[in-house]
Parts: C-alpha cells; structure tokens; sequence
C-alpha cells in the first residue's frame, strides 16, 4: 500500500460517494495498489483486505486511530487512541488451500469468504439464512460417510463450525475492541470496522481540501489541480496569508 495524494483522496471520495461499503472499500484499495485489478483485490479474503486497509490508513493518516464510541448503558461518548499495530495481524496468514473439518461422518472441504461473497448476502437480514448463504459460497466439497452431498443437507450446527473456523483462520477479518466507559464503569466490546473508518476520513479530508481548493482558487486564481499538487504545509502558509 501507497500513500494516497490529496488529488486522489478527492478521486476516491468522488468515485465511492454513492458506492455500497463493500465497493468502497474495493475502491479504497485500487487507488493505493494500481498493480492490481479490482477483481484481485475482491477475491482477498475479508482479513486480508481488511489487513490492507489499515496498511493505507496508516501510509496516509498515521499510525494512530482516534475512535468515538458510545456507552451502551450510559449513552456517554468515549474518545480512545489505537496504535494500528495493537491491531494488525501481521503473524497470521490465511492458509492458501482450502481448509477441512471432519467430524460425525461429515468431511468438508471449504476456503475463506471474499468481498464477492459478502456481497451475496448484504440484503439478507435473517442472520441464519445469510450464514447458508455464505457457507453454500465457501463449500468446496461436502461429503456425509463418503457421499457427496448439498450444502442444504449439512446441519446447522456444521454450518456454525464453519463460521467459527473461517474467523479462525482468518482472524483480522473481525477485530474486536474491549472498552470501559469511564463515567459509568460500563465494560463492553466494539466491533471494528476499518472498511467504515478508513471511509470516513476520507470524506472528512476530502471535504477539507475542497474548502482548502476554494479558498485559494478564490483568493489566488490558482487552479485545482495546481493547489492539490503543494505539499500540506506550503498549503497552509497560503491559508494562513489568505486570513
């Protein structure tokens, strides 16, 4: 991953604006990675991706993640710091083959789910159907003492394994944060999201070079792509002058 420019921070923010997250965050990835097809990139696996994101947050924001939650009990705001690197599985890489379970005389052989995949179940609201869904996608080959059988055939309990293995093997995938709200002594997990994250300050900073663009546009008749190309600092000075 690559630092983004402030010219393409705008090109990200203006192809991902009407974008689902799923696209977004494919949309992210292309900009900093030109090597590789979009395709490419959606058949990462969700941790890998993930992965990856946080690789461009830290390339173009920092290495600091400043995250507002809210408690569940009290409703109070709480404002914490993540080091990117207390989250960033760098050990674990998901297996290259495909992964198998073998238990009660069923055999299955299954991979780890993409943003492809995910992208067959973004409507489904019934939790169970969705994770069918999923598994049906991921199965590579069931078999029940050595014949061949459907996804739909596999008990429920067979498909939750699955789940539970794939977040296994794929553990950036799903980041969990432990948090204690400081007013009410209320402890609880957040899921993180830095598909979501990553997107939101990208709209933040886009936003801002806009107004940065106008301003000097206005006050300098200098064109946009011209102010884009300044450093951030040289930027300033101009912003400071303008008043």
């Amino acid at each position: 991953m690559r630092t983004l420019t402030g010219q393409e921070i705008l090109q990200v923010w203006e192809a991902g604006w009407a974008q689902h997250p799923l696209d977004r965050a494919l949309t992210m990835l292309a900009a900093a990675a030109p090597g590789q097809t979009r395709h490419d990139l959606a058949l990462l696996t969700i941790g890998q991706r993930d992965g990856y994101l946080l690789d461009l947050y830290a390339q173009t924001f920092g290495p600091q993640l400043a995250i507002q939650a809210h408690c569940p009990s009290c409703a109070g705001q709480v404002e914490f710091t993540v080091a990117i690197g207390e989250i960033r599985v760098v050990a674990c890489i998901p297996a290259a083959g495909p992964l198998t379970h073998v238990k009660d005389g069923y055999t299955l052989a299954f991979r780890l789910p993409n943003s492809l995949d995910l992208a067959t179940i973004v409507q489904r609201s019934d939790a169970v159907v969705a994770r069918r869904i999923l598994a049906a996608n991921c199965l590579l080959r069931a078999e029940h003492h050595g014949e061949l059988i459907d996804t739909d055939a596999l008990p429920e309990a067979l498909i939750e394994t699955m789940a539970a293995q794939m977040a296994e093997h794929d553990p950036q995938a799903e980041i969990e944060l432990a948090l204690l709200c400081p007013s009410c002594e209320q402890r609880w997990t957040l899921l993180f999201d830095i598909a979501t994250f990553l997107w939101a300050k990208i709209d933040v900073q886009a936003r801002r070079l806009l107004h940065e663009v106008h301003r000097l546009a206005q006050a300098y008749g200098w064109r946009e792509a011209d102010i884009l190309a300044m450093s951030a600092v040289r930027r300033q000075l101009y912003l400071d002058m303008v008043g």
